[in-house]
């Protein structure tokens, strides 16, 4: 056996010994810290699939493991999902826009950009800034790249103050006006959620949807989300899945079309998170990058901007426990018997809170709102945007 000691980048600089044994099968390498060292991956995982380039691989691993982020990093899966994103579309001709946020070293910005789509790029760490602006150099005319957080984007109500952008900001400085509501979709986001803070994003963006607030003041603006099975499981489930069936279920699908664009392994990200996946390897789980289109007919005479926050309280009440007779519930809101609300749309009486189908909470809303019987002192001074009733 034979130890050869190297000075490796993606271990901070510090001395490593490379240790080679002869087998009949060819050479067996391994790395071992000097004595006295301790060593931590740089990456997710020492080996690295070959198709990562170095310098992307150096820029991830010197990286906060604190920042929660996940970069797409093989070119064969950046372009199935640029095919998808751009499949049936004339992007030279089209004015839609692709906004990918927290693009990084732009392997998917490329592939998007290959299709003759129009790119916006926003990226918060300004290491991957220069990768960016060399492929504006060669798509001078499709790309545009900006320095922002979309992941924090109108979170803070004092950005303006601090400097840091907001929606109207951005999009004035990138000259995307608002469009009707029923006209086509004016802007597809792509991206990666934080695994993280995945569920609250996904709440955060639920009211913006249904206040018509932050990039959906400018119209139905279409996300395209790379997101957990777990989190894809919950924007498709029904009753009778207790498991999966939830608020954020009822919500996205009464206000989108919802569809499955891929499934993508995990190898085919780096991930800036030194912790392993609890459960299986994560290297053979997958995400998934879900299509969420709003619905031109999500807003009517009596679901609308101004009483949508109503709407998604009395969703979420219901879900508190999702095992009590519906009309149970109702009774808490409704200046009536709230049986003869389930008896005018033809629901059973003896239905459970967990077993009403998103159409049928909307259906159930609409005829509250039209007979004026909600008791809206239920809802007064409620910090709308805590999510304690439900867990994932």
């Amino acid at each position: 056996m034979t130890f050869v000691a190297l000075v490796s980048p993606l271990f901070g600089g510090r001395q490593l010994t490379l240790a080679a044994s002869t087998l009949r099968s060819g050479l067996r390498f391994s790395v071992r810290p000097l004595k006295g060292q301790s060593v931590r991956l740089g990456l997710h995982n020492l080996k690295k699939p070959s198709f990562v380039r170095a310098d992307i691989a150096q820029k991830v691993a010197s990286m906060d493991s604190t920042s929660d982020r996940r970069f797409l990093v093989c070119p064969f899966s950046a372009q199935k999902v640029a095919s998808q994103l751009t499949r049936g579309r004339n992007f030279e001709k089209s004015k839609t826009f692709l906004l990918e946020f927290e693009a990084g070293p732009g392997v998917l910005t490329q592939k998007l950009l290959n299709t003759g789509a129009h790119v916006i790029a926003l990226e918060s760490n300004k290491s991957f800034l220069p990768n960016l602006e060399s492929l504006k150099k060669e798509f001078e005319s499709q790309l545009e790249v900006v320095h922002s957080n979309f992941v924090k984007l109108d979170t803070n109500p004092y950005a303006l103050l601090k400097g840091e952008l907001c929606s109207e900001t951005l999009f004035n400085n990138l000259k995307i006006f608002e469009v009707p509501w029923t006209s086509d979709v004016p802007l597809k986001v792509v991206g990666i959620v934080p695994p993280k803070n995945e569920r609250t994003f996904i709440w955060k963006f639920t009211y913006f949807l249904y206040e018509c607030s932050s990039i959906y003041n400018y119209g139905r603006i279409e996300l395209n989300l790379f997101v957990s099975e777990r989190m894809y499981k919950v924007f498709v489930a029904k009753p009778p899945d207790k498991k999966c069936y939830q608020p954020l279920s009822v919500l996205w699908q009464t206000a989108c079309d919802i569809h499955l664009l891929h499934k993508i392994p995990c190898s085919s990200f780096l991930t800036t998170s030194r912790k392993k996946s609890s459960g299986s390897n994560s290297v053979n789980e997958l995400l998934y990058l879900v299509q969420l289109t709003p619905r031109k007919d999500l807003f009517t005479d009596f679901l609308t901007t101004a009483n949508s926050k109503t709407f998604i309280m009395m969703v979420k009440q219901c879900f508190g426990k999702a095992s009590i007779k519906l009309h149970n519930k109702l009774n808490l809101w409704t200046y009536e018997n709230a049986k003869n609300l389930l008896r005018e749309l033809g629901i059973p009486e003896d239905v459970t809170a967990g077993g009403l189908y998103p159409e049928a909470y909307k259906s159930l809303f609409e005829l509250m709102e039209q007979s004026n019987r909600i008791d809206r002192s239920l809802f007064c001074d409620i910090d709308l945007l805590a999510d304690d009733n439900v867990i994932l």
